[in-house]
């Protein structure tokens, strides 16, 4: 799970995230905040997810830790997910993969970096961007490691069914 808040005030954002740790803890989940190193220690997050422009990787690896998880957006860009990588993230996001409602300028990121980044990356890949359960097997197979959903998610009728839908996904065995 990642709390990923632009607009709230420091408070509510504060509140929001204490809420959302607890809850992972409940169900055994990991907790990541976006941009905001301060949060992930003060609700004890288990790690951080950082845009091109929200921090240095090296420093915010230096600051973490070795147990908590650095991820790291890089759009479509292989060469900004060598250097993530290198710098010691845990997990390398590419996207949009497909139109998104969430981010609709979001640069394009195309699905064969999943397997460039399988066979040349030690970091683990994440697909954003317009993810729905019927593209989800497809990103998969082609080596994303995690999928970062939104819409797909929080618009379905039951969205517990659809977040098990998506879990087993990852638990059948893929070719």
């Amino acid at each position: 799970m990642q709390y990923r808040d632009k607009t709230s005030s420091a408070p509510e954002r504060v509140a929001r995230a204490h809420a959302l740790r607890r809850l992972t803890l409940d169900f055994g989940a990991r907790l990541l905040i976006n941009d905001d190193m301060a949060l992930t220690f003060l609700v004890a997050a288990d790690g951080i997810h950082l845009g091109r422009n929200d921090g240095n990787l090296v420093a915010a690896r230096a600051i973490l830790g070795p147990d908590r998880l650095l991820g790291a957006s890089c759009y479509g860009d292989f060469a900004l997910a060598r250097k993530a990588a290198a710098a010691g993230a845990d997990y390398v996001a590419f996207g949009a993969v497909f139109p998104s409602l969430t981010k609709p300028d979001a640069v394009s990121a195309a699905v064969d970096l999943f397997p460039m980044a399988k066979t040349t990356l030690t970091a683990a890949t994440c697909a954003i961007g317009g993810i729905t359960l019927d593209k989800a097997p497809t990103l998969i197979a082609v080596g994303a490691d995690l999928l970062a959903v939104i819409s797909d998610l929080f618009n379905a009728p039951d969205i517990t069914a659809r977040a098990a839908a998506y879990q087993h996904l990852f638990e059948e065995p893929h070719a």
